[in-house]
């Protein structure tokens, strides 16, 4: 699990820094009505690709598992909102 610290370190500056304000900006768009564009799509499938390799390592630490859960909602959300507003249109 030592191994681990360095590529959680990375992850979270990561988040932080250009995943989390990003995501944001995103949910800010749906709630205002807006449909997210291809490259906010691309966005979100890389993101949650990225989420999908790092399952193993979050299960491993535990104190991360509340976060990830959060973020995945915040990701179920924004999608939902898309895909409502697609349909009106």
């Amino acid at each position: 699990m030592d191994k681990d610290i360095g590529l959680l370190v990375v992850l979270m500056e990561r988040l932080e820094k250009q995943r989390l304000p990003r995501i944001l900006s995103l949910k800010e768009k749906v709630d205002r009505g807006e449909a997210l564009d291809e490259s906010d799509l691309d966005f979100l499938e890389k993101v949650i690709s990225d989420a999908k390799k790092a399952i193993p390592l979050i299960g491993r630490h535990k104190e991360y598992q509340e976060l990830a859960s959060k973020l995945v909602g915040l990701y179920a959300e924004i999608t939902e909102k898309d895909l409502q507003l697609e349909k009106r249109t």
